[in-house]
């Protein structure tokens, strides 16, 4: 759960940080305001992907303690962190050469289709561990009361 919390900080340092730095960096080079960049959805990418959706992953890990598979648990952090990371990280490379007023390349879109695929990933092994830690407890619930004493 620690690890859980750590990084769920870590993605709202980084999310209020990627925010200040869009509106420095499009102010220092007087980017047109109301103008489209993609350098703007790093801030919310992260706050939410990375702050909120594993503060919630933290509440389900107290209710249903989705650990108790670790091997799942951890094919789902660090997937579903690899994917956050990389997704955010090509939002802010392309919103910034669109600030330079530089050409992207399609190397970039790859790259965040990889990041998106990545997340896709750890999302579907977080519902195994989920739905395994459901069961689980709904077998357990079902027991007779004298056999859990």
């Amino acid at each position: 759960m620690k690890k859980l919390l750590n990084a769920s900080f870590i993605y709202m340092l980084v999310g209020i940080a990627s925010g200040l730095f869009y509106r420095e960096f499009v102010k220092h080079y007087a980017f047109p305001e109301g103008q489209y960049t993609q350098l703007a959805l790093a801030h919310t990418h992260l706050l939410t992907l990375g702050f909120t959706v594993l503060l919630i992953v933290l509440v389900i890990e107290k209710v249903f303690t989705i650990s108790r598979s670790p091997k799942l648990f951890a094919w789902f952090f660090w997937l579903y962190n690899a994917g956050v990371v990389i997704t955010s990280a090509t939002l802010i490379w392309h919103g910034s050469l669109t600030v330079l007023g530089k050409e992207s390349n399609a190397m970039i879109a790859g790259i965040a289709g990889l990041g998106h695929i990545a997340l896709t990933a750890g999302m579907i092994v977080f519902f195994i561990a989920l739905r395994r830690a459901v069961v689980n407890r709904d077998d357990a619930s079902l027991e007779p009361v004298a056999a859990r004493a």
